[in-house]
């Protein structure tokens, strides 16, 4: 609590701030560390995994205002992407650059961190801040909302539409610390935004935690475009808790890209809460050398007349592991719900594991679900075709990986988005340089 109280004095918060990092302290200090009884947490040992007793607080990073003033690692990340609407890169604990358009800016649009956030909008970020993501919703989650620092928010008021993407980079620079990033997106009535962001670090000899946090708020008849690419160094544990929260005839659309860290454990729920809604979860992830990568989904249909649908495949070589748990839980009151929700999973080499386990839980009884999961190994005859048209080996690999991957990039509408994604899965697959500290 000391620590909490010195976090929040020291960046002047308000009282109502100030008393929800202080309950949501208690919730984590009251919550047991997840063991592998519950069917959630069976397939991701994180007590055994995690040893928060060695990790401090990250640093606070300096100020700039020029991209090029950045550190090389995160201004490797910056440099590597497209054109934006506006840009913020958060450094260790705090945010160290941003930039919004001006024309933005008159319309009412505010990108900015959810620091400064507080003190220039506080009765807005207070209206939306912890509408998704509670202390209730786990010990993580209490965690972030007790410690976060920097942070994004963006805000797009009614009926403004936004073409190119913001992008938000997340770097950090020293191990043994601990960051705790927490990204607010609110878009209004008829509004329309994306928003892609970019983890990244260089590898750590010792162990390093990032805990997240994603609230998505998508009000009647907002579409929202969301893009993680998470491609932490080794020695990094990655906790993440996301909710999307769509409206009547809202639409959400995200993709998760999960290629870095040791351990990766994301918790990322859809709550449809008026007919109409509609959400799409897309998903890709490469585990390879003794990554594991754990996704618990659910999307939650409270409303009738809604839908959505979730496509999670992953690749997986040398002893890499997946882990794949998904819900679709139906309201009793949410009839004519459509919803879908597949993981598929290409396992590269002989010691490598994914473990799928997709749900149903159906209250009300006029309704389209369904759930399917696959597990297989790479097609040796496709292979072999491939090699006898004179193709070599690892550009016959990069074929049948990018097809199985096809399906789900060409479902995510941005397609200036997808073909940077399509290079960072190409330095996942091929061992090229990686981002450098």
């Amino acid at each position: 609590r000391d620590e909490v109280e010195i976090l929040s004095t020291r960046r002047n918060e308000p009282e109502w701030l100030r008393e929800q990092r202080f309950r949501a302290q208690e919730v984590f200090a009251s919550t047991p560390m997840p063991d592998t009884r519950p069917e959630e947490w069976r397939y991701t040992p994180i007590a055994q995994i995690l040893k928060l007793d060695a990790l401090g607080l990250a640093d606070e990073a300096r100020p700039v205002t020029e991209v090029a003033d950045l550190p090389e690692g995160v201004r490797a990340l910056v440099d590597g992407v497209g054109d934006a609407a506006g840009r913020i890169a958060q450094v260790n604990a705090s945010v160290a650059f941003r930039e919004l358009a001006d024309d933005l800016a008159r319309q009412g649009v505010i990108f900015t961190s959810l620091d400064l956030a507080v003190q220039e909008h506080g009765e807005l970020v207070r209206k939306h801040f912890g509408s998704g993501v509670t202390p209730e919703e786990g010990k993580f989650a209490a965690l972030n909302s007790a410690y976060w620092t920097g942070g994004t928010f963006l805000y797009v008021p009614k009926n403004v539409r936004v073409e190119m993407p913001f992008r938000t980079f997340r770097w950090l620079s020293g191990e043994q610390g601990s960051v705790f990033g927490r990204t607010l997106v609110v878009a209004e009535e008829g509004s329309e935004v994306s928003l892609v962001e970019d983890l990244g670090s260089a590898d750590f000899e010792a162990q390093t935690l990032s805990v997240g946090a994603v609230e998505i708020v998508a009000i009647e008849g907002a579409k929202v475009n969301y893009v993680a690419v998470q491609r932490f160094g080794r020695g990094v544990l990655h906790l993440t808790t996301d909710r999307l929260l769509a409206g009547r005839d809202a639409r959400i659309s995200t993709l998760y890209l999960a290629l870095g860290s040791d351990v990766t454990r994301a918790d990322i729920q859809c709550k449809l809460q008026n007919s109409g809604a509609h959400v799409d979860i897309l998903g890709l992830y490469i585990a390879d050398g003794t990554q594991h990568i754990d996704h618990e989904t659910m999307q939650d249909h409270i409303a009738p007349h809604a839908s959505s649908n979730l496509l999670f495949k992953g690749a997986l070589r040398d002893a890499g592991r997946s882990v794949f748990r998904g819900l679709i839980r139906v309201h009793p009151k949410a009839q004519r719900t459509d919803a879908y929700q597949t993981n598929r999973n290409l396992i590269l080499s002989a010691d490598a594991r994914a473990d799928s386990l997709p749900n149903l839980e159906i209250g009300a009884d006029d309704v389209r679900c369904s759930h399917a999961a696959t597990i297989g190994q790479l097609d040796e005859e496709e292979i072999f075709y491939l090699l006898s048209r004179g193709i070599r080996k690892p550009e016959a690999i990069r074929l049948v990986v990018f097809g199985f991957f096809a399906e789900v990039l060409d479902q995510f509408p941005l397609a200036e988005v997808k073909k940077e994604l399509v290079g960072v899965i190409e330095h996942k697959l091929f061992g090229k340089p990686a981002v450098n500290a």
